[in-house]
């Protein structure tokens, strides 16, 4: 399908909407913005063109059209959530740039690479220890862990283009990704969908979560997946080789060539440990918002020359999440104070009279996950589906913050399920290890594999921790 013929779609879907009139109990305001909102999304979904650019249309169109004013149009902007999406994409930048990411990864396997499995738990311990500072799963998935693991596959003579320890390939390059999408779930940091999914509970519900209490409730269903999903894939793919001394060999040759800790390595140690820190104390120990401890670590990596003003103002992703998710939470958040989501929660809610909300939780849950087959995007599926769904559990009697928990995790978790499933996907489905077919199976599994965990152990954890 021709870029001309989704944009024709997209501009279809918000005409219809807005030319359909309002049903009782929904003002015409309201109405207008859901009219622009679903444009905008389908332009997430379809893509005729990019998503920050179909964002800035969608909020140009809010005050030409008479629904907003321009000031409450610009609002999204100054959102602080928003600006430690962008600061945590800096501390991506830093990770890559001084080498810090890579080092901590051939420190771990120069000690315990010697087995094709401990490779697999390794890159799974390096991405579990920078995830906390890299939102993006493309920067941190795609800077650091598939380069490093694309490598090992290289070393041990794994090459997609030949049979000979292709599966052996497949399963590390495999079992690297789903440590990438793993970590995203654990850390609320770890991924800028997490944050988005929180700051529009904050919106919707006047409900919001800390970065310590994300981990406390994600960490244990987060770990087990962590331990055995390489376990699994090893038994599913049966890699030709189980011993690896080469990739131990790789390792010290590149600490080897990499030479001691530099200062700025060491400075940005020193700024991981204190932001992760300030970030688990927030509200425990001080009052320091999350987005200034963030900004504060940008700041002191600005002062020590770690980061240039450069290397800011050329990461187009953070640039790119500040646009889109600036207009799009805006927009959301606009929608619950024109009284739409009070209108449809009222009305879906009646529709599953009868029904308890956690057997309605379960089955919108799996609902909401496999939905995921139409879409490219984690934050498009969170932008899509979660405040229509969040609505309907929370009128139910569901409490907000245990869903918007569950619903932000399986919107990671569902990336498996293609190999387009988000951004970093294409990266590691592209090394050509596996085909569409066995990807997709595997995915499968997966994902229902991380649907169990969350449903049948990170629910109780949240409700022993009382958010559930």
């Amino acid at each position: 399908m021709s870029k001309l013929m989704r944009g024709i779609i997209c501009v279809a879907i918000g005409a219809i909407i807005w030319f359909i009139p309002a049903p009782e109990g929904v003002s015409a305001q309201a109405w207008g913005l859901l009219a622009v909102f679903a444009a905008t999304i389908a332009g997430f979904i379809l893509q005729p063109m990019p998503i920050g650019a179909c964002s800035i249309i969608g909020m140009t169109l809010l005050p030409l059209l008479g629904i907003m004013k321009a000031g409450q149009a610009l609002e999204g902007f100054a959102n602080g959530t928003i600006w430690l999406i962008v600061s945590a994409f800096m501390f991506a930048i830093s990770f890559i740039k001084t080498g810090l990411g890579r080092r901590i990864a051939y420190i771990l396997l120069s000690k315990f690479g010697g087995s094709t499995l401990s490779v697999a738990y390794v890159m799974s311990a390096t991405d579990f220890i920078i995830a906390p500072f890299t939102p993006s799963n493309t920067a941190r998935g795609g800077g650091i862990v598939y380069p490093i693991v694309r490598s090992i596959c290289e070393t041990l003579g794994s090459r997609p283009d030949e049979e000979k320890l292709r599966k052996t390939g497949a399963f590390l390059i495999f079992s690297s990704y789903c440590a990438v999408i793993t970590s995203a779930c654990i850390f609320m940091t770890g991924a800028s969908n997490n944050v988005l999914a929180n700051k529009l509970a904050q919106d919707t519900f006047g409900q919001s979560i800390g970065w310590g209490d994300w981990f406390i409730c994600c960490i244990i269903p987060g770990l087990l997946l962590t331990i055995i999903t390489p376990y699994i894939l090893y038994k599913l793919i049966k890699p030709e080789l189980t011993t690896m001394p080469e990739t131990k060999e790789m390792a010290h040759k590149e600490l080897s060539h990499m030479g001691p800790m530099t200062t700025k390595e060491w400075i940005l140690v020193f700024i991981f440990l204190g932001a992760l820190f300030l970030w688990a104390t927030n509200g425990h120990l001080h009052t320091i918002d999350n987005t200034f401890v963030a900004l504060g670590g940008v700041s002191i990596m600005l002062l020590t020359n770690i980061l240039t003003w450069d290397d800011i103002a050329s990461e187009k992703g953070a640039w790119d999440v500040l646009v889109w998710m600036g207009v799009l939470v805006n927009m959301a958040s606009y929608l619950s104070k024109f009284g739409l989501m009070n209108w449809f929660a009222d009305t879906m809610a009646a529709q599953f009279a009868g029904m308890s909300w956690l057997m309605m939780l379960i089955v919108l849950s799996i609902i909401y996950t496999f939905a995921h087959y139409v879409l490219a995007s984690n934050s498009a599926h969170i932008m899509a589906l979660f405040v229509a769904f969040a609505v309907i559990l929370v009128a139910a009697g569901a409490p907000a913050l245990g869903v918007m928990i569950l619903f932000a995790c399986l919107a990671n978790s569902a990336s498996f399920l293609t190999h387009y499933g988000c951004g970093v996907t294409p990266i590691f489905f592209g090394a050509g290890f596996m085909d569409q077919g066995q990807w997709w199976r595997l995915g499968f599994i997966i994902t229902v594999l991380h649907l169990v965990a969350w449903l049948g152990l990170g629910l109780p954890l949240m409700g022993m921790f009382g958010y559930l």
